[in-house]
């Protein structure tokens, strides 16, 4: 067997491959004497059949397979001999109808498209912007006022008024309609429904014109549960609200029995240490949102900036011919187009990975898989021991599929990592709203 690689420009090189008889003769000979000794053949004692016989039915056929063997097995030793970098897995260049399969010398050849070399700058993430998210004060005092609402307590009343929670069946036949809501005032925009509630106790039944009830569209969904269509429905329908209950909320105070029943006892003692609390959750909360948008905007600009050539048509015939359904030349064309980024920051991935040291370990991965295991049973107050948190985890590496989802997460908690100690980036401090603002668009 002789094997060769012609580089035909820096991206693509053919390997070719000339495999002598004398290479498989051996493998078919001892495949076919086992056919013959396994052989039912009528009128044929078994292991006596003619290898005349055995020859014309399985030869071609073993002959192919013994032969796609060692093109596999030396193609294979010969590109990590020579340390080849490919994309995409190599591809034949002539289909195996055209082969005499008796013939002395076969002759095959494999075309293969090769990573590119470039250099990965990282001062080109200089103008990426890492946000901060801090809380502002406003939120920090609503989340307060929700927390004192939470942990209050309710008074009944017999009136409604601004701010009091209201309990009320509501009723439409026609429209199928038959559900207990909770709201406040605040809730509806109806000025005649307003009046009418202000006006009713504990029991009444009041008939209210469903358009422009609610004060806007989707609080009405959300209190009612039902679909735009539904909501669309009940706008020229009377629907029939029967008040139930009405109460007032009267917020907890401020105090240290309300901070033991938060944190800790004694780890808060003050309302400012609460508003700490409060900040730094918010501030967890908001965390893995600006972590996201820091990373799609790393690989944007990494994609950008990094210039480098792919083999582009070895690449596009490789998509073409690989899937489990063979494609049309256009629907290779259109998948590459789609997924060239993706590749671009795949190669760059990798670069950055190897020349950081980055790989994972086995023994950083069971530890990983293990703090996210512990984490989730303690959400529900079980704290494991260590020979039970042992074989969950080797019970969650032993899937490869779960194995692979938690590599993928591993790995993108250190490369992002990696990016906030290692590149230039922009730190910019802002409150939510403005962080939404600027990286979505949205007001």
């Amino acid at each position: 067997m002789n094997i060769s690689k012609t580089d035909i420009d820096a991206l693509n090189s053919v390997i070719q491959i000339t495999v002598d008889r004398k290479d498989y003769d051996g493998k078919v000979s001892s495949v076919l004497n086992d056919y013959r000794k396994n052989a039912n053949v009528p009128g044929f004692r078994k292991g006596h059949v003619p290898m005349g016989m055995i020859k014309k039915q399985y030869e071609q056929a073993v002959i192919a397979d013994e032969v796609n063997k060692l093109l596999r097995e030396n193609l294979d030793k010969f590109i990590q001999e020579e340390k080849l970098e490919l994309l995409g897995n190599p591809i034949p260049k002539a289909s195996e109808e055209a082969l005499d399969w008796k013939a002395d010398q076969m002759d095959f050849e494999f075309e293969l498209g090769l990573a590119p070399k470039f250099e990965v700058k990282l001062e080109v993430l200089k103008k990426v912007i890492r946000y901060e998210i801090e809380p502002e004060a406003k939120m920090i005092e609503e989340q307060l006022s929700y927390i004192q609402k939470q942990y209050g307590k309710l008074v009944s009343q017999k009136e409604v008024q601004k701010g009091f929670e209201i309990t009320a069946q509501f009723r439409n036949e026609e429209a199928e309609l038959e559900t207990i809501v909770n709201f406040t005032l605040e809730d509806l925009k109806s000025k005649k429904a307003i009046k009418a509630l202000k006006e009713a106790t504990t029991g009444a039944v009041l008939n209210l014109t469903g358009k422009g009830l609610f004060s806007d569209e989707a609080t009405g969904k959300r209190l009612l549960n039902v679909d735009d269509k539904k909501i669309e429905e009940l706008a020229s329908k009377e629907i029939t609200v029967e008040l139930k209950e009405i109460n007032e909320r009267i917020p907890a105070e401020l105090n240290q029995e309300l901070f033991d029943k938060l944190y800790e006892p004694g780890t808060v003692t003050t309302e400012q240490e609460l508003k700490d609390k409060i900040k730094a959750s918010l501030q967890a909360q908001f965390e893995p949102q600006a972590n996201q948008k820091l990373m799609n905007d790393i690989s944007e600009a990494l994609v950008e900036k990094t210039k480098f050539k792919l083999p582009g048509d070895f690449l596009k015939k490789w998509i073409q011919t690989s899937g489990k359904e063979p494609m049309t030349e256009e629907e290779a064309v259109e998948e590459y187009n789609k997924s060239e980024k993706g590749i671009r920051y795949q190669l760059i991935e990798g670069k950055i990975i190897n020349e950081n040291e980055l790989s994972l370990t086995f023994e950083e991965l069971k530890a990983y898989a293990a703090t996210l295991v512990k984490n989730q049973m303690m959400q529900y107050g079980q704290i494991p021991e260590q020979e039970q948190l042992d074989g969950i985890v080797s019970n969650v590496l032993s899937n490869q599929e779960e194995t692979k989802k938690l590599s993928e997460q591993l790995m993108g908690e250190k490369m992002l990592t990696f990016f906030k100690e290692k590149a230039p980036l922009k730190i910019k401090k802002v409150g939510f709203d403005t962080f939404v603002k600027e990286a979505y668009g949205k007001a």
